[in-house]
């Protein structure tokens, strides 16, 4: 199985303001009944975004214009909290394809990592011109350049931060470490079968 090779992130962005943003806001804990996590999306933020009868809060993912947005941006200490897998599945599962921060919760990064979402490192600043932008039009082509290590948006560039690690697996394609195993499931058969222990 070859996996993608995550080299760069082009989309609609969209902004959510605010720091520390945990898992239990990103998904609340009573969505986390599902059997497998297709249905995530539907639930992303949800108590920031819908009353208790169902209808909408304001928000920015509510609006219309951000409808089809592929890239989140938001503040500090994004994905704290507790280590639910569910959180990154919600925003990936909503569409999302890249995440913007000014830093990222570590175990939520590596969550992120292994689902093929670029989490993108941004100074504040930088993150309020993106913003800016997206703000006074939302059809803004955003750039997340993974290889490069920047974000490119109406002519503008800045640069970001995609830790080492995280960057090398996908702009390899050794992003998801499940993959890698089946990967190797021949070279351990064909080595198996030169083991006299392991003859029938």
């Amino acid at each position: 199985m070859s996996l993608e090779k995550i080299t760069s992130v082009t989309g609609r962005g969209v902004f959510v303001p605010g720091n520390d943003i945990d898992t239990d806001r990103i998904i609340p804990a009573r969505f986390m009944k599902c059997v497998t996590f297709d249905g995530l999306g539907t639930y992303l933020f949800y108590d920031v975004r819908k009353n208790a009868d169902g209808t909408d809060k304001a928000h920015p993912l509510n609006e219309s214009r951000f409808h089809g947005a592929t890239i989140l941006l938001s503040g500090a200490n994004f994905g704290c909290g507790s280590s639910r897998e569910h959180a990154p599945q919600a925003i990936q599962k909503h569409g999302f394809r890249a995440v913007v921060a000014e830093n990222f919760a570590e175990i939520f990064f590596g969550n992120c990592t292994t689902l093929g979402i670029p989490c993108a490192m941004a100074s504040r600043a930088d993150i309020a011109r993106i913003a800016a932008a997206i703000e006074a039009n939302p059809a803004t082509e955003v750039v997340v350049d993974v290889a490069r290590q920047e974000i490119r948006f109406a002519g503008q560039v800045v640069a970001v931060e995609v830790r080492t690690a995280a960057r090398d697996a996908l702009i390899n394609g050794r992003w998801d470490p499940i993959g890698e195993l089946l990967d190797g499931v021949p070279a351990v058969k064909t080595t198996a079968a030169k083991l006299p222990y392991l003859a029938a």
